[in-house]
């Protein structure tokens, strides 16, 4: 902690970010929580659309518009510190990698990127940088999700050795994520959140992806990807790790870890917008607990910009980012080829620390401005 946090100041300066993409996650999200975090603020926007930018530059009192193609002026305008980057998937590194040799931070909504090569060339240019690079995983500063991390270190449940998730959402075909195949499919899109909660539960690194078993419903209206995909992993220590990812069924996001001596099953487990659950069982006593609800991505934006001005490493790394896409793409293997994915070893240098966790209060969305929700119903779709 900062000398003037252990004094309860503000910083005297804040970070000036651009939001490069304005779809649903960066505006029902990111965009309401920005105010604050008494560290950050929104100087440009990088978008496609004019109407877009204007309506929300009127909210937010931003006056600085690029488009995607002037990005390059963006980095040299002297208007922004940091990036936070809300494109598809695929279009990541083509933003990340500019940015980190321009000296601008990056704050990358998750997956880093779609293929383990973009992934370590992120991580080659990020190293040779001055700048940080954070990725996005707002669950590792809320309350439940440390708690969670935090009960399994202690022993309470013994030896933990199986994780089971279940995460869907009925996602409209009219969605963007339901016209771009694997690369927007459940796989890369809803699949850092098991992964990702597998590796924290074990405090480990897959060894295989034993099976990846796919399923497409003509009445869901995607076609070309598998909308429902269950998978298998092996950990080191006879550990499993088993989940579902699906755009095609009523909204569930929860996971369990099981131990020698008890269990825990948290309940939402990856959404935002409500407070997360936890159900511990020992032996045969069962408790619940109920954490309040946070703004994930106001806290993730503080933190990150923290760690920028004071010169912190911020924890979700770029190597974060790859432990997870090494996973994700071998499912994609296992599910084109039907055979088991052996993954190559890899050892994680940094875990998660649960001190990092962060409190600020929870802020309604606004209204949608030329973008969409991507849920059939139209509820709050546990994304990003």
């Amino acid at each position: 902690m900062s000398i003037k946090s252990a004094l309860g100041l503000e910083s005297e300066r804040k970070v000036r970010y651009a939001i490069v993409g304005l779809g649903d996650i960066s505006q029902e999200a990111l965009l309401p929580g920005v105010s604050h975090t008494g560290n950050s603020e929104v100087t440009a926007f990088v978008t496609g659309d004019a109407e877009k930018a204007r309506k929300l530059g009127e909210m937010y009192g931003v006056t600085e518009t690029y488009r995607y193609d002037e990005f390059d002026q963006l980095l040299h305008s002297g208007l922004v510190d940091a990036i936070y980057l809300a494109t598809p998937n695929w279009r990541h590194a083509e933003f990340i990698i500019p940015a980190l040799k321009a000296g601008i931070h990056v704050l990358a909504e998750k997956p880093l990127e779609v293929t383990t090569a973009l992934c370590r060339e992120i991580m080659d240019v990020q190293a040779a940088s001055k700048a940080k690079l954070m990725v996005a995983y707002r669950l590792h500063f809320e309350p439940a999700t440390l708690a969670t991390i935090d009960l399994i270190r202690s022993g309470d449940l013994g030896d933990v050795t199986l994780f089971t998730s279940s995460f869907a959402q009925m996602v409209s075909a009219e969605n963007h994520r339901a016209r771009n195949g694997n690369l927007a499919g459940p796989v890369m899109d809803m699949g850092p959140y098991p992964v990702n909660a597998a590796r924290y539960v074990f405090g480990d690194e897959p060894e295989e992806v034993v099976s990846a078993v796919g399923s497409r419903h003509p009445e869901a209206g995607f076609g070309d990807f598998d909308d429902t995909v269950a998978v298998t992993l092996r950990f080191p220590g006879n550990r499993l790790a088993q989940f579902v990812v699906s755009y095609f069924a009523n909204t569930i996001d929860s996971f369990f870890a099981l131990g020698t001596k008890g269990s825990v099953h948290v309940n939402p487990a990856y959404m935002f917008g409500k407070p997360l659950e936890q159900i511990v069982t020992v032996g045969q006593s069962q408790k619940h607990h109920s954490f309040k609800n946070t703004d994930h991505f106001g806290g993730e934006l503080k933190y990150f910009s923290d760690c920028i001005l004071e010169d912190r490493s911020p924890e979700p790394d770029a190597e974060e980012g790859y432990a997870d896409v090494r996973v994700l793409e071998a499912i994609l293997r296992a599910l084109e080829t039907g055979a088991p994915q052996k993954l190559e070893p890899f050892t994680r240098t940094r875990r998660i620390d649960t001190a990092q966790v962060q409190t600020l209060s929870a802020r309604k969305p606004p209204e949608l401005v030329n973008a969409s929700n991507p849920s059939r119903d139209m509820e709050k779709a546990p994304k990003n």
